[in-house]
C-alpha cells in the first residue's frame, strides 16, 4: 500500500487527466474510504477538480478522456468523428458517444451525448482504436454507428476520407440487413 504522498506524487505525473473512483481505487490500493478523503482534501486545496460525482480531473483535463470515463464501457463515435475526418461539415462541439445507455450529459463547459446501442455490438470492438484513456471510433465505425443509430436519417457531405473496404468489412458485426441495405445504396 503506497503512502498519501506517493499517490497523489502519482496521479499528477499521470499522463491521464481524468480518474474514476473505481481507477483510482486500483492505482492506489487504498481503501475506499482513504481514498475518498483524500481526493477531498486536493480537491478542497485545488489540486484536482471534482467536475461530477466519482470523477477527478486536473485542471485543463482532455474532454475526450472525460467522455470516455463518464459511463463505461463507452466510446467516442458518430458526428464528432465524422467531423474530425472530413465526412461532416457542420460544425458541433457536443462529444458524441456510443454507451450503454442514451444520455446528455453537460460537465463544466462541455456537452456530452451518449446513444444507446445493442450488446452484440460491444463484442470484438472492432473499429475502435484504444489509446490511454481514451477509446475513439475510426471514421469507418462512426459511419455505420451513425446510420444504425438514426435508422438512416442523416447526410455525409464527403465520403472520400472513408475506405470502404473498412466499412464493408465492419458491417457484418451490426447483423442488420436494413444497414447493408443502406450502406450498399450510399456507397454506390
Amino acid at each position: 500500500m503506497s503512502s498519501q504522498k506517493e499517490i497523489t506524487f502519482d496521479i499528477l505525473r499521470s499522463p491521464r487527466t481524468v480518474f474514476t473512483t473505481q481507477s483510482l481505487t486500483i492505482m492506489s490500493g487504498m481503501e475506499r474510504t482513504t481514498l475518498s478523503s483524500l481526493m477531498h482534501r486536493l480537491v478542497r486545496q485545488g489540486t484536482l477538480l471534482n467536475p461530477r460525482r466519482g470523477i477527478y480531473a486536473k485542471t485543463g483535463y482532455n474532454p475526450e478522456e472525460m467522455a470516455c470515463s463518464l459511463f463505461h464501457p463507452s466510446y467516442i463515435s458518430m458526428e464528432y468523428v465524422l467531423q474530425r475526418a472530413g465526412v461532416v461539415f457542420q460544425y458541433d462541439e457536443t462529444l458524441t458517444c456510443v454507451s450503454y445507455l442514451s444520455r446528455t450529459v453537460e460537465v463544466d463547459s462541455h456537452t456530452y451525448t451518449f446513444r444507446k446501442i445493442s450488446y452484440q455490438l460491444w463484442a470484438g470492438m472492432e473499429g475502435i482504436i484504444q489509446q490511454d484513456n481514451i477509446a475513439i471510433a475510426t471514421p469507418e465505425r462512426a459511419f455505420l454507428d451513425m446510420l444504425y443509430l438514426s435508422a438512416g436519417n442523416c447526410y455525409f457531405d464527403n465520403l472520400r476520407p472513408l475506405s470502404r473496404r473498412l466499412i464493408l468489412q465492419l458491417l457484418p458485426h451490426y447483423q442488420s440487413q436494413r444497414l447493408t441495405q443502406r450502406v450498399h445504396a450510399i456507397l454506390s
